[in-house]
């Protein structure tokens, strides 16, 4: 495969040459999982995500020109799965499973379109809302979040000359390689790219991905990206989100309801699913408060992915839960990814390493770090911690806690009622950069 010369490509771009959003299939691959679920599940349900800004000292919407914005969301909901996609869903294995997708779901897929977006400015930031039916709204989140970022690298590099942008990449390229040869050191990483939602842009992301099957071998896994999975005949890697514990808490009607949220969850993915995709994401309304009420099975489960508490203490808080349920850690599975780059990957592989079965997701700093790149120094250049959540849930405020209450979404008065039923119980603030 020729490696595109992405300065090139920069300098050129146009809409008509480089639209962000080339394929459905350049999403995440939890996405396509859960969605199966939800219109198995819940079809009747409609949730409101929204754009969530946490980086308030950057001012989306005077970096990024509306009207751009508007042509790019506009051309994402032109875009429909290919038969050559759907044929690859259809008849690929994944996760070790055969034909994991069921053939009404791809039939469905075929005819799916994104819905409809509400696009407004408020105070030198966009406020960008996706109602509608949860089958449909739910893919949004990522075209959205990929849109939004690369609109904001775009405009970061629009005035930059051909030697400067080469130079740009250049650095970039000599970064990523430096860290890749960094984690060569560790024989037995197990690391997957998980870099899609706050990627530099499309091309730059194809670039890290081909570097690391390269530099890796082996030991790089495989990508979350689909589409990327597909052309570069990696594993598609992913499980499930807080999406789904947000939104059935949403629902319910009580406050033991609310409490019982995430294992309802868990049971819904568990006669959907087996195998590597028995990962428990544990910490939408707090790690410890899930661990001291979750029923035993969820200890037979492959593994668990900690991911807004500190890596190494989270793991080691379940570590101790497996313990007390009488199973064994080192033949358990333990996914780390939040805000992951190379040192907190070398400390976290050296604490946990024969003690636990490991893997890394590497995100934001694989796909989006420029920090010191550019010739000229830039702002626009710098990554920024950018969510899309669900909001509402039949019209019902949906809140995440988080183990970082800098992490925390939804209307106060609602974020102080779960805190009341799920306790503040090893929610830690930390600052959040990616």
């Amino acid at each position: 495969m020729a490696v595109t010369d992405i300065a090139t490509r920069t300098y050129d771009h146009g809409f008509r040459l480089d639209p962000i959003v080339r394929s459905l299939l350049d999403t995440d691959f939890y996405k396509l999982l859960m969605l199966q679920m939800i219109r198995h599940l819940y079809p009747d349900v409609r949730a409101t995500f929204a754009l969530i800004n946490r980086t308030k000292t950057v001012r989306l919407a005077d970096d990024i020109d509306e009207a751009e914005l508007r042509v790019q969301l506009d051309h994402a909901r032109t875009v429909r799965f290919t038969k050559k996609e759907l044929i690859w869903l259809a008849g690929n294995s994944f996760a070790g499973q055969d034909r994991i997708f069921e053939p009404d779901f791809i039939a469905w897929l075929a005819g799916f379109q994104l819905p409809d977006y509400d696009l407004r400015r408020a105070d030198g930031q966009f406020e960008l809302h996706f109602a509608g039916p949860w089958t449909h709204t739910t893919l949004w989140e990522i075209p959205a979040l990929t849109i939004i970022n690369e609109l904001r690298s775009r405009a970061a590099t629009r005035d930059m000359g051909r030697f400067t942008l080469d130079v740009l990449y250049a650095r970039a390229k000599a970064k990523l390689w430096d860290k890749v040869e960094r984690l060569r050191a560790l024989p037995d990483l197990v690391i997957s790219d998980f870099g899609t939602r706050r990627r530099h842009g499309f091309l730059w992301q194809r670039w890290c991905v081909e570097a690391l099957k390269e530099g890796l071998g082996n030991r790089f896994i495989g990508t979350s990206n689909v589409l990327l999975a597909m052309d570069n005949d990696l594993e598609a890697i992913g499980t499930n989100a807080h999406e789904l514990p947000m939104v059935l808490a949403a629902l319910a009607d009580s406050d033991a309801d609310v409490a019982a949220a995430p294992y309802r969850v868990l049971d819904d993915w568990r006669r959907h699913y087996g195998g590597n995709l028995l990962i428990a994401l544990p910490d939408a309304f707090g790690t410890a408060s899930f661990l001291s009420r979750a029923p035993d099975w969820v200890a037979d489960w492959t593994g668990f992915r900690p991911d807004s508490a500190p890596p190494i203490a989270g793991g080691e808080q379940i570590i101790r839960w497996w313990q007390t349920h009488g199973r064994d850690p080192a033949t358990k599975l333990l996914i780390f990814s939040d805000g992951m780059d190379v040192e907190a990957i070398e400390a976290t592989y050296r604490h946990f390493h024969g003690r636990v079965r490991l893997s890394f997701g590497w995100g934001t700093n694989l796909t989006n770090d420029f920090r010191g790149c550019a010739p000229d120094a830039t702002g626009g250049l710098e990554p920024i911690s950018l969510v899309a959540k669900v909001v509402t849930a039949n019209g019902r405020p949906a809140v995440k806690l988080s183990d970082n209450p800098a992490k925390a979404t939804g209307d106060p008065a609602e974020i102080a009622r779960y805190v009341r039923i799920f306790g503040e119980e090893g929610r830690l603030p930390l600052p959040v950069s990616v």
